[in-house]
Formats: structure tokens, sequence, C-alpha cells
């Protein structure tokens, strides 16, 4: 029972809670949603898929050397993360020069293809792809404790759901491998599809962005339930967490707080709202140093 939590008060409270849903809420409304990147796995140095769209860019450049005289082509083609890292830092700082430029190449990397090749360059990017620091598989970079707590919730009647900013598409040939949480309970960001010829068509148009104030009205129209227990990480997921704290009946609202340096990565960037937000309302917050008795699975 939660062997890879320490003994603590949070465990208690997740320990609790789940008895208490059994008991108390029909099957039916034990509804759980989990962000992904930073919550069910890593996010730093950089995001999964940032790194997956990097190769892809690269990719075009070999093939069209004529790209590598712009941003983000020049870039994605040397290798060189930090500017993309920089793009979004300022970003934050008013100036959306560098992003505009990374969103059209990010929309048009993977555009006019059918969602089965689009998921085969998801799986062939997978099969072979490391995480730079941790130096162990992507697929290997899950936390053993979050997905040990999705399988204690499905013993207790719950239903799971991953609500991420990651590209739905990304994700989905690879959640219900190291999640055992299938596709069509993967909700994310999109870009736009067309039917063509028989086949389902990626567009370079966006259609969704699933963060903030997005999050909760896609679990609305996807799931048609406010959950009842929300799992995040960063400032993104705050409305998540108020939509799943604000229900009439029991809730509980968790961050994952990053701190261990030792076994991961220590960092509060993108999380101060959040984790100011947790204090005031009460949200559990799971400490990874304290809580955690392992991080991975190996």
């Amino acid at each position: 029972m939660l062997d890879a939590w320490n003994d603590g008060p949070t465990k208690a409270s997740l320990v609790e809670f789940a008895a208490h849903a059994a008991d108390s809420v029909a099957p039916e409304e034990r509804v759980a949603v989990f962000d992904n990147d930073g919550t069910l796995w890593c996010e730093k140095p950089a995001y999964i898929q940032l790194d997956f769209l990097v190769r892809r860019i690269a990719e075009q450049v070999a093939a069209d050397p004529a790209l590598g005289a712009k941003q983000p082509y020049t870039a994605a083609a040397a290798g060189d993360l930090a500017w993309f890292g920089d793009a979004v830092t300022k970003h934050y700082n008013g100036d959306d020069s560098d992003l505009k430029l990374l969103a059209g190449a990010v929309l048009s990397a993977n555009a006019t293809i059918t969602t089965e090749e689009h998921a085969a360059r998801v799986n062939a990017f997978f099969a072979n792809a490391k995480h730079p620091t941790l130096g162990r598989p992507y697929t290997a970079c899950g936390y053993a404790p979050m997905v040990e707590l999705l399988r204690y919730l499905e013993s207790f009647g719950f239903t799971n759901y991953i609500v991420s900013g990651g590209g739905r598409d990304f994700m989905r040939p690879v959640t219900a491998a190291m999640y055992d949480v299938p596709p069509e309970r993967v909700i994310g960001s999109s870009v736009g599809l067309i039917f063509q010829d028989g086949e389902l068509l990626t567009t370079a148009q966006p259609e969704f962005l699933n963060d903030g104030p997005v999050k909760p009205v896609r679990i609305w129209g996807r799931v048609g339930r406010r959950p009842i227990l929300a799992v995040g990480n960063s400032n993104g997921d705050i409305e998540m967490l108020q939509y799943t704290a604000g229900g009439p009946g029991p809730s509980l609202a968790m961050l994952v707080c990053h701190d261990d340096i030792d076994r991961e990565f220590t960092y509060t960037a993108g999380a101060e709202k959040a984790l100011d937000l947790a204090e005031t309302h009460g949200w559990v917050r799971a400490s990874m140093r304290d809580d955690w008795r392992t991080v991975f699975s190996d």
C-alpha cells in the first residue's frame, strides 16, 4: 500500500481520502486528474517533448539546409537548446519575437502526416532517446510513487486521466505502457486535424493549448464530471486544482514539490504562485525529498 511513499502526513492524507471517497462518493464520480510534465515524469532540464521537437526541426534542416539560416532552425541544427529556453524567458519578460518564431516551427514540424505516422515518429523517438543528465531512457523517467498512486486509486474505484499542457498526440503512444492510462483518457494540447482520403492528417493550426484556465474547460468537455482529486506541480495547474477543490463534495488537491537535488532536481521556478496558494488553501504538498522513498522504479 503506497510502499514507495514514506509514512507521514502526505501519505496519510492520500490513504484517508481514498478510503473516504470509496465510502461516500459514487464510483462514476471518482475521477482523478494528473498533470504530466513534472508530475508524472521529469520536466528538467527541458521538457521531453522539446527534445522530440528539436530533433525533428534538425531533421528538417538536414533535408533543406536553407532553413538553417533562420531561427529556430539554426539553433536546432546546432543543438543549441539554450536558445529555446531564452525564447521562453523573453516571453515572460514581454518579448514574444523569438517565441513566435518557435511556435511557427513547432506547429509545422509534424504537419501534413497521418496520425499513425505521427505516432510512429513518437515511438521511434522514445525507442532511443535518453534523458540528458540522468542517463536513463525517457520511458524510465516516470515517477514510481506517482505510478503507484495511480494503481492505488484504481483499487478504490477511481478513473484516472492525464491532463497536461504537453501534446496529446505526443503522450498517447506511451501513456498506456508507462502509466497504464489509455489514450482516450489523455487530455493535452493539440493541433487541428483534417479528414482526407480516408485518413486523419495533422495540420499546422493550433487547436488547444491545454494549460492554466483551459484545463478545467477541457476536463469538463472530455470527461463531463468535476474531478475529486487533482495533482499538479506548477502555476499552469492552479485552475485545475481550484476546480477540483471547489466541488460540493470531498476533494483533494496536491502539488508535487521538486526539492530533491540528489535524486532528481530542485526548483520552484514556475510554481511560486501555486506554492503560495497551496499554503493558503491547504492543498497537500508532496515533497520528493521527504515523502518519496524512491523516485524512479529502478
